[in-house]
């Protein structure tokens, strides 16, 4: 169906997130609780274990059993939570499996050393696990955007109609980004929050750090642009306080070119020709603006 240049607005074409629950908040907080309850208790209970044989034990020996709690806590990739356990456990193995019981002297320099030992460890092994984990992240992260992109390229190049386009696009951005909410229009959306080419988001002409602080509250404006000209927008109201990393906003840009390529293709007033030269702003209606960079 051939665009209306100028005319036509796709505010039907919504995508609209349900908000998380109370349950659902809590079941996405709840592995980063328990972990940390395991790295406080887990230490302490070893420790409570060995107590009935320290007397008959080397205290080399009861560490070791110490360093197997900090080394599965650490695995999960959580650093605070490492740290946690390697703290507990050495004062767990200070006060319950060294002399004097059941006190933080410290009396034997031998003991000192151990006690140290299981704070690097710790500290060690909970910053390589957190490294792993963080390459893990990005490598499946890295999947899914392009997983993503692919199936609006497909669309594209079969061929699609810009309504079918737009309409997986959103569904897309809405995965990509984490989104409440979010249309197409051709209309100026007004001084929105900016998703810029580059892939950055700008509040007031400055930079707003996603990957710690997510997308504004409020609606964030994604250009749709194809060749210089800006043919459309989509307006998308984000998750409050979701991390949105530098590399979704480019994919979410990159899923704007592609609409902005079907629209350029099927609004032939856009086309440029060789007799006539490119086309003139005013040519293209009111909502279809040629874009300047800010």
């Amino acid at each position: 169906m051939p665009i209306a240049r100028g005319k036509l607005e796709w505010r039907s074409w919504r995508v609209a997130g349900r908000p998380a629950t109370g349950r659902q908040a809590r079941s996405e907080i709840r592995p980063d609780a328990v972990i940390r309850v395991a790295a406080v208790a887990a230490p302490i209970a070893t420790a409570l274990v060995l107590t009935p044989w320290r007397g008959r034990s080397d205290t080399a020996d009861n560490a070791l059993f110490l360093v197997v709690v900090i080394v599965a806590v650490a695995s999960t990739g959580r650093r605070v939570a490492a740290l946690i356990s390697a703290v507990v456990a050495a004062l767990s193995f200070d006060f319950f499996l060294t002399r004097p019981y059941y006190s933080l002297r410290i009396t034997r320099h031998e003991d000192f050393v151990t006690e140290l030992l299981l704070l690097v460890v710790g500290v060690a092994v909970g910053e390589l696990a957190a490294r792993g984990r963080g390459h893990l992240r990005q490598a499946t992260e890295g999947r899914e955007t392009v997983a993503l992109l692919h199936s609006v390229t497909e669309l594209v190049a079969t061929g699609k109609e810009p309504r079918q386009v737009i309409g997986a696009a959103l569904g897309e951005l809405q995965q990509l980004l984490s989104l409440t909410d979010g249309y197409f229009t051709r209309r100026d959306p007004g001084n929105l929050a900016r998703i810029s080419p580059q892939g950055e988001l700008r509040v007031a002409g400055q930079t707003w750090s996603t990957e710690h602080l997510g997308l504004p509250t409020s609606r964030v404006d994604l250009p749709v642009r194809a060749q210089g000209w800006l043919l459309g927008h989509f307006v998308l109201t984000p998750t409050r306080g979701r991390p949105v990393t530098g590399q979704r906003l480019l994919t979410a840009v990159a899923i704007a070119d592609l609409v902005g390529a079907v629209l350029l293709v099927e609004d032939s007033g856009l086309t440029p020709r060789a007799a006539d030269g490119p086309a003139q702003p005013e040519e293209l209606g009111p909502e279809v603006r040629r874009d300047h960079p800010a």
